[in-house]
């Protein structure tokens, strides 16, 4: 039986990530970070509320989809709205608040919700599959936050945590969403030994197309905004664009209009229309300061290896963007 590579002495999981990064061309500490990534998924869709979570996010487009060439760290969870206050929102499919002061109140039940259920549910399954599986891993929860931290044993960190965020949302029911099946970089490169594999329910590409489009249209809109680790939005709607996805997703007016309307009822912004954004008003290219802050931005991902070789420069970036963006708005003009 071939050993699993997570119970390997440091120096032999360090020789392992060595002979994985010759052969993939990635780094070690990606291929390390990639392995816990998935360890955690495992963990939550193994666990017992993997009925009522959806994997979605960035990391879904390179793990699940395989349509980003950008290494993804984090790891973004839809919780169902309907689990969560199912006494308030019912069964429907897609349940929005009718009225302003309904959206508070459904706003307040789901934080306090949430809260309960990672702290009463996730944070103890987690914890019980470190020591079923012997791993000395500490389990630390903020909020709606968990962090899966871990003695890392590669170097060389620097843009990059080696510990695995979990961020927990539940204001949707994250349909549609499909099983997909997920597994290490490192495997394909060590196959005598054992890697984590797991098997999510991924909100469908057409739904995480729309979400990152009207994100990116609110960080276009915004006053003020740091840039910091937002410019792998706009990398990953190029990427969506490169592979046909983009516009299979601004050909579904109906997902379109139920992300907008979610966002109206759950993300409400200053000076943010996502009804028009998704009918002929979307703004994906930025202006003023928040350019140049997401060119540094662009340009760390670029310096720590996030992006592969061929990955576009932040000019032909924002061109591939204004692009996309004349093509999602002449749709419904």
């Amino acid at each position: 039986m071939a050993e699993a590579f997570l119970s390997l002495a440091r120096e032999d999981q360090i020789e392992a990530l060595g002979v994985a990064a010759s052969g993939s061309g990635l780094s070690p500490h990606l291929l390390e970070k990639d392995i816990w990534v998935v360890w955690t998924l495992n963990a939550l869709f193994s666990g017992p509320e993997r009925a009522h979570i959806v994997f979605k996010g960035g990391t879904s487009l390179s793990k699940a989809y395989g349509v980003i060439d950008r290494f993804s760290e984090d790891i973004d969870i839809t919780v169902d709205i309907r689990h969560l206050i199912h006494d308030l929102v019912g069964d429907g499919e897609q349940p929005i608040a009718a009225t302003t002061s309904q959206q508070r109140r459904w706003r307040r039940a789901i934080d306090e919700a949430l809260s309960g259920w990672i702290a009463d549910v996730i944070v103890p399954d987690l914890g019980q599959q470190v020591q079923n599986a012997n791993l000395t891993v500490r389990i630390e929860r903020t909020d709606d936050k968990v962090w899966i931290r871990h003695d890392p044993v590669s170097t060389g960190w620097g843009y990059m945590s080696p510990d695995v965020l979990i961020e927990f949302g539940g204001r949707s029911t994250g349909l549609p969403a499909e099983t997909m099946p997920i597994t290490c970089y490192a495997a394909s490169e060590l196959p005598a030994l054992t890697f984590p594999r797991a098997e999510p329910r991924v909100m469908r590409i057409e739904r995480t197309f729309w979400e990152k489009a009207t994100a990116v249209h609110v960080f276009c809109k915004a006053d003020t905004l740091t840039a910091e680790r937002l410019a792998r939005h706009w990398y990953d709607l190029v990427r969506l664009d490169d592979t046909g996805h983009a516009a299979t997703a601004m050909a579904d007016r109906n997902i379109a209009r139920q992300v907008a309307a979610h966002k109206t009822a759950f993300f409400a912004a200053k000076g943010v229309d996502y009804a028009a954004a998704v009918a002929g008003d979307l703004q994906l290219v930025p202006s003023g300061t928040l350019t140049n802050l997401l060119r540094a931005d662009y340009q760390a991902m670029l310096d720590n290896g996030l992006l592969n070789d061929q990955a576009p420069s932040f000019e032909q970036l924002m061109a591939r963007s204004q692009a996309l963006q004349d093509r999602a708005n002449a749709i419904d003009r």
